[in-house]
């Protein structure tokens, strides 16, 4: 009788044990818009001494795809963008690609999936089209070489390819997105086995309600939770929440059983004057919060037994990203490989981090209707006060081309700009020059964040007018 209780007692704490080591995934994004990182072979021992075995990166550079040879460290790998068209039109040229991008590696370089575009469904150069057949001919490609069921291929999509994520139960995906991209584009991930990969980031949505979103809310820390009016669930982070809403609106198209990756999360860890938010300790709370709910949760309240695999944005602070200031501090290290501010990243560090960081305040109680316009899209253009000037903003041509294509993709992408106005056949797509869109994706990018400081710069290519701009017969809205 003595012996059973014993051999009880090791049974139930080796359960313990394994109910808290069994949870999801901890990856990290190594983006390389900067001048002044390491070496790709110092990157990886830098990932290896953090027990980090799961990186995604933006491209197939050949010295990365290199560096990682032989790391057991998986790799999601990206076909750009501006490759999409002609992976699409072209199924010799996505053949080649695979060929020269993964097969010429794989498996000494354990590439695990393929991102084929990022965020295409804001891309300033309407590769829309283009995508679900990009992903067939890299699904082709890959099946001549046998890899086709050991590297996944899928495209991660920004919330705001969500037409609507509040209640997050009634998530639903743009009405014009749905029957040319969504649907074929979750039919080729059933067959495949595939997920979607989706970036989220919760900082956008406080940003934007910051008077009604608590701030403990957006940062996993304890707070009363907001019931989904819809499905009747408490939810008790932002993060969860946002998921929820798109796995709703796969739900609405009876694509419930795909699985999300989340490719990008993250919080900045520095920010100009009005970023609210931005600050070391936040970033240090979200992460590491996150970071421990991953590694020991147990899905999102509408799928509780889905093991999430959460990529965070990103590794290092890029020091030539456009953008605000916030955009060139999201890493988790300096590029000296010191760390910005500590958090776990592995099952075994979680057992022993406490969030220590400073409380800020946390602005309103989270429980409103507002506490989530989930994407943070809609929310961000508040009604503005009265006797408030009116201010635009608009390109400054004097930078040249190059800088000022390169700040229009971050605001039409990463930036959230509404930028349908200015695609092919809109209603502001003439006149056709870089300077009338940028200025129309800036202003929308200005304007949305209620022409926050600093929100009107990419690094000079901007600026601040007090009449209304005049490209041809194009209106330049002052509210979103």
């Amino acid at each position: 009788m003595e012996r059973l209780t014993i051999f009880t007692l090791l049974f139930l704490l080796l359960l313990s044990f394994l109910s808290f080591s069994e949870g999801g995934t901890i990856g990290v994004n190594y983006g390389r818009i900067a001048n002044n990182l390491p070496s790709a072979t110092k990157v990886v021992q830098l990932l290896k001494s953090q027990n980090i075995d799961r990186v995604k990166i933006y491209d197939s550079d050949t010295a990365v795809l290199k560096a990682f040879s032989n790391s057991d460290i998986k790799l999601t790998i990206n076909l750009p963008n501006e490759q999409l068209k002609s992976a699409a039109t072209r199924p010799s040229y996505a053949a080649v690609w695979v060929l020269k991008n993964v097969v010429a590696y794989y498996p000494h370089t354990l590439i695990e999936s393929i991102a084929v575009g990022n965020e295409v469904f804001v891309d300033p150069n309407n590769t829309t089209n283009y995508l679900v057949p990009a992903m067939r001919n890299v699904q082709t490609a890959l099946a001549k070489h046998g890899l086709d069921s050991k590297i996944k291929v899928s495209s991660p999509i920004a919330l705001s390819a969500l037409g609507n994520s509040y209640p997050c139960s009634a998530g639903s995906f743009r009405p014009e997105l749905v029957k040319p991209v969504f649907e074929p584009m979750l039919e080729f991930l059933r067959k495949t086995g595939s997920s979607l990969m989706v970036n989220a980031y919760p900082i956008f949505a406080y940003q934007g309600n910051s008077d009604v979103i608590s701030l403990d809310y957006a940062l996993f820390r304890p707070n009363p939770g907001v019931v989904d009016s819809g499905n009747g669930y408490r939810y008790f982070n932002l993060l969860d929440a946002q998921i929820d809403a798109v796995y709703a609106a796969m739900a609405a198209l009876k694509y419930d059983d795909i699985p999300v990756i989340v490719s990008e999360t993250g919080w900045p860890s520095k920010g100009d004057p009005m970023e609210i938010g931005a600050s070391v300790e936040n970033a240090a709370a979200y992460n590491g919060n996150l970071v421990k709910r991953v590694l020991t949760g147990s899905g999102t309240p509408l799928r509780p037994k889905a093991n999430l695999t959460v990529f965070l944005f990103g590794l290092f602070n890029e020091n030539q990203k456009p953008g605000p200031t916030s955009e060139r501090n999201y890493g988790l290290f300096y590029p000296s490989q010191k760390k910005v501010y500590n958090i776990p990243l592995t099952v075994e560090e979680v057992k022993t981090w406490k969030d220590d960081s400073n409380h800020e305040k946390s602005g309103g109680g989270g429980s409103g209707p507002a506490a989530s316009p989930v994407t943070g899209g809609g929310g961000r253009g508040r009604v503005r006060k009265a006797g408030v000037k009116e201010t635009w903003c608009v390109a400054n041509g004097e930078v040249g081309d190059s800088k000022l294509q390169q700040a229009l993709d971050y605001a039409c992408g990463e930036g959230g700009a509404d930028c349908h106005p200015i695609q092919p056949g809109s209603t502001c797509f003439d006149p056709n020059t870089l300077e009338a869109h940028a200025s129309y994706a800036f202003n929308s990018f200005y304007q949305k964040n209620n022409r926050a400081m600093g929100s009107c710069d990419f690094q000079g290519a901007a600026f601040v007018v007090s009449r209304p701009p005049r490209f041809g017969k194009c209106d330049f809205p002052t509210r979103y």
